[in-house]
C-alpha cells in the first residue's frame, strides 16, 4: 500500500522536536537497527521493501507495509536509505532511583546529535545503563542521534535534567568527576568504581554551574611533541579512552564487570 501524503508529512515533521514530542515518535532506520530497538520499543508502524525477506523479525512481521524504494526515497531521513524505516513510541522519561546507579556518564552541553549518538553506543558498549544530560543537550530521539546509536538506544536510558541540581543532589558515596583541561591525570587519579562521569561542551566544556558541584577532575593527558598540535579531542573520542580506562582500573576483566 502506498505511502499516503499525510503519513509522509507526519514522519518528515519528526525531524523537529516540537512535533516528536506532540505526536510522541520518533523514526528509526535499516533492519538491524530498527529490529535491536524493537526488543525494547515496539514500532508503531514499520515500512519495508524487503516484502519477500524470510529474514524479517517476527517483532515487525505484523506491523510492516511494503514500499517501493522510491516511497522509501522520499520519507528517508538518509542520504543512503536502508530498506526499512519504523516509527516508534517516544518513551516517558523516569529517573531511576540513586541506589540503582552505578557507574554512569553525564553529558553538559554535547550539541553534535553524531557525537550524542556515538556517545549512546559507547555506554551500551562499556555496560553503562543511564546517561544524564543536560537540558541544552542535543535530542537523542532526533533522526540523526538515533541513527548513530546503532540501536544502543534500546539498552542505555537517556534522562534529561537541571544537571547541576542533579549533581547536587547525588550522595557522597556516588561522586561525580569532571573532564577539564586542568584536572588531574586519568591515568593517575584514584578512580571510584561507582561513579558519574561528566563530559562538556564540544566547543566551551563544562559549565561553571556543574563545576561547582564537583569535587574531582581528570583530564586525559597529551603526548605531542608539536606544541602547536591539537587543542583537544572530539567528546566521543575523548568519552571511549575515559570508559575504557575506568573499566579498566576500576572493574578488570570482562566478566567482572557488576
Amino acid at each position: 500500500m502506498p505511502v499516503s501524503k499525510n503519513e509522509q508529512k507526519l514522519i518528515r515533521s519528526l525531524a523537529y522536536g516540537k512535533y516528536r514530542h506532540r505526536h510522541r515518535l520518533f523514526v528509526a532506520e535499516g533492519q538491524k537497527v530498527i529490529e535491536t530497538i524493537a526488543t525494547r520499543y515496539r514500532p508503531v508502524k514499520v515500512y519495508s521493501t524487503l516484502q519477500h525477506d524470510n529474514s524479517l523479525s517476527p517483532l515487525l512481521t505484523p506491523l510492516s507495509s511494503f514500499i517501493t524504494p522510491s516511497e522509501l526515497q522520499r520519507i528517508s531521513f538518509l542520504q543512503h536509505p536502508q530498506d526499512m524505516l519504523a516509527l516508534f513510541p517516544l518513551p516517558e522519561d523516569t529517573l531511576p532511583m540513586v541506589e540503582e546507579l552505578s557507574l554512569c556518564l553525564a553529558l553538559d552541553g554535547i550539541q553534535d546529535p553524531g557525537n550524542l549518538g556515538t556517545i549512546v553506543r559507547l555506554a551500551d558498549w562499556f555496560g553503562m545503563q543511564h546517561i544524564f544530560c543536560s537540558h541544552d543537550t542535543a535530542d537523542v530521539f532526533s533522526p540523526k542521534t538515533i541513527q548513530a546509536t546503532m540501536g544502543s538506544i534500546a539498552h542505555v536510558s537517556v534522562h534529561y535534567v537541571d544537571l547541576p541540581a542533579w549533581l547536587a543532589s547525588m550522595p557522597d558515596d556516588l561522586p561525580a568527576y569532571a573532564t577539564t583541561l586542568d584536572g588531574d591525570s586519568l591515568y593517575e587519579a584514584r578512580l571510584s568504581d561507582r561513579a558519574v562521569i561528566i563530559m562538556g561542551n564540544e566547543g566551551k566544556g563544562i559549565t561553571e554551574e556543574v563545576r561547582r558541584q564537583v569535587k574531582h577532575n581528570i583530564k586525559i593527558p597529551s603526548y605531542q611533541i608539536n606544541e602547536q598540535g591539537a587543542e583537544s579531542l572530539n567528546v566521543a573520542t575523548a568519552t571511549a579512552i575515559i570508559c575504557a580506562e575506568w573499566r579498566r582500573k576500576c572493574f578488570g576483566p570482562k566478566q567482572e564487570l557488576p
